[in-house]
C-alpha cells in the first residue's frame, strides 16, 4: 500500500489514499483539489523514497470534504495570593481533507 508522509501547517502527517484528515485551514471551498508538494517521505510498490529534506517531484492530491473549527481550548492564568485571574480560550480554523492519491 503506497502511503507518504507530508508537512502542512508545521506538522507533520502519514497519509494513504483514502485517509481522511484533519489539517490547519487550507483555503478553497469543500470540494476543491488540493496539492500537497511538501513530501518528506514517499513509499510505493518499488521501494521507499526519503527527502532531504523533500522528496523531488513527490505529491499528494486531496479533496477539501469540509471546513470548520477545532474543539476549544482553554487558557487559564493564575497567581496565587494575588487575585489574579485570567480565562481565555481559542477554536482552531481547521480543513478536513481526503487523499484521493500518492504520487
Amino acid at each position: 500500500m503506497p502511503y507518504a508522509v507530508i508537512r502542512t501547517g508545521g506538522k507533520q502527517y502519514r497519509v494513504e489514499p483514502g485517509d481522511v484528515i484533519r489539517v490547519e485551514s487550507l483555503s478553497g471551498d469543500v470540494g476543491t483539489d488540493v496539492r500537497f508538494d511538501e513530501v518528506l517521505l514517499r513509499s510505493t510498490d518499488s521501494g521507499l523514497a526519503v527527502g532531504a529534506p523533500l522528496v523531488a517531484g513527490a505529491s499528494v492530491a486531496a479533496k477539501i470534504v469540509g471546513q470548520g473549527r477545532a474543539r476549544k481550548i482553554l487558557v487559564y492564568k493564575k497567581k496565587r495570593r494575588k487575585n489574579y485571574r485570567r480565562r481565555a480560550g481559542h477554536r482552531q480554523a481547521v480543513t478536513t481533507v481526503q487523499v484521493v492519491s500518492v504520487g
